[in-house]
């Protein structure tokens, strides 16, 4: 009876001192013990955007493993869990309610582009959630979502502000008829709706005024029937498979616009600058970032974009070569969503939501403050023209003074000349 009762004993010693290690382990490492947070979001990684979807991504994971080494989110590890939307947006609904619902992530971000955040904006409205944006055009218009943020720079007005600065560029050129072009999409459409604000403001004839369907392959047709209008100006909203038809197009059948371009999405892309080359001498477009020497307002950005182009080569990815155009806003969304949580110090959208609204960030791509409608309280789109392409050899676009910034007048390279005279 003695033995049974130290035996017994010494076992609930055994196991209070196992319960006692297992408390202090508890206690010591909170972030071994706790759950991940886990980022939901679709990306286009095949299709059409897929170009700008990919570099996102990368620049998504990058960000990830940068606030991890530096303790995570509220002291846990971030994951992020992703699906391909194929680019179509006829996906993106289902894919965040699984998200949502089957996956139980903590946040939802977008994916890249308009028409793709479009779709998800009312299950986040549903579910009452922050919803941070990549890359829209006045997603918010509609919804005015209190708790929508984007990192489109467009200001607080960005079908407007998208091109203003654009207008601005121009005026040196003195034109007084114009032609507006776009694809029959949702971002596009926006984009020459501003275009036609400008315009207006500016006191300019709108002499052709039409939309594309997405699908089209041949363009010289379109551009055949602008030049019989004879514009002065010609403004371009397009989607990458548009763009590059339109600039071959354009190569093919000429143009005596004094200016060619403004919206045409994907000519940022590695891919097509080395497909397109020297045919894009002369093309006057936004960009948001380029490797021009006034970039330094960007604190950090060339160093990420190094570390993307890095993270390229050596574990040989099939994306972007470069990066400049998606890699430093991919990363500042999820950055200000990482300060914000932080900040506030919970898992708490209304709290969250407040806090994005009322602070002004510190990123990669500068400061950013975000107005009532979850956009830009400021535009800082640039207007860039492609001059000295010599080739295809894809190392030039890397350097300096192939992409000049034309305005800002703050960041200027170089001063903008008319289309033909670098043909």
């Amino acid at each position: 009876m003695t033995r049974f009762l130290k035996s017994r004993m010494r076992s609930v010693m055994l196991v209070a001192l196992f319960a006692a290690a297992f408390s202090l382990i508890t206690t010591l490492s909170p972030v071994a013990q706790a759950k991940n947070i886990k980022i939901g979001f679709s990306m286009a990684l095949t299709g059409a955007l897929a170009g700008g979807g990919k570099q996102a991504l990368e620049a998504m994971k990058i960000w990830r493993d940068d606030i991890n080494a530096k303790g995570g989110m509220l002291g846990r590890q971030v994951e992020l869990k992703y699906y391909d939307d194929q680019t179509n947006p006829k996906n993106v609904p289902g894919i965040y309610a699984k998200l949502l619902d089957v996956d139980k992530v903590d946040f939802i971000v977008s994916g890249y582009g308009t028409n793709l955040i479009a779709p998800a904006m009312p299950v986040a409205i549903d579910r009452d959630v922050v919803f941070m944006g990549l890359f829209g055009m006045n997603n918010n218009k509609k919804w005015k979502y209190e708790k929508y943020f984007q990192i489109l720079p467009a200001g607080p007005d960005p079908a407007v502000g998208f091109s203003e600065n654009w207008f601005k560029a121009i005026e040196t050129f003195k034109p007084k008829t114009i032609a507006l072009l776009s694809a029959d999409a949702g971002f596009a459409r926006n984009l020459k709706e501003g275009a036609i604000t400008n315009a207006k403001r500016a006191g300019y004839e709108i002499v052709y005024n039409q939309n594309y369907p997405p699908k089209t392959a041949d363009f010289t047709p379109i551009v055949r029937a602008v030049n019989a209008k004879k514009p002065d100006i010609f403004y371009i909203a397009s989607y990458p498979n548009g763009s590059a038809g339109l600039v071959r197009a354009i190569a093919e059948v000429g143009t005596d616009a004094k200016a060619v371009g403004g919206g045409m999405v994907g000519l940022q892309f590695s891919g097509l600058m080395a497909g397109l080359g020297p045919n894009l001498n002369g093309i006057l477009n936004y960009d948001f970032y380029v490797p021009e020497p006034t970039m330094a307002l960007y604190p950090g950005a060339s160093e990420l974009i190094e570390r993307y182009q890095n993270k390229v080569k050596t574990e040989g990815l099939k994306t972007d070569a470069l990066g400049y155009y998606l890699v430093p806003w991919a990363y500042a969304y999820l950055d200000i969503l990482g300060q914000a949580v932080n900040a506030v110090g919970k898992i708490d959208h209304d709290a969250i939501a407040e806090y994005i609204h009322k602070t002004e960030f510190t990123s990669v791509v500068g400061k950013v403050a975000f107005g009532d409608n979850g956009e830009w309280t400021t535009s800082r789109t640039i207007v860039v023209q492609y001059q000295n392409i010599k080739n295809n050899d894809l190392s030039q676009f890397a350097q300096p003074g192939v992409r000049k910034i034309m305005y800002p007048a703050d960041i200027k390279t170089g001063s903008p000349v008319t289309f033909n005279s670098l043909r």
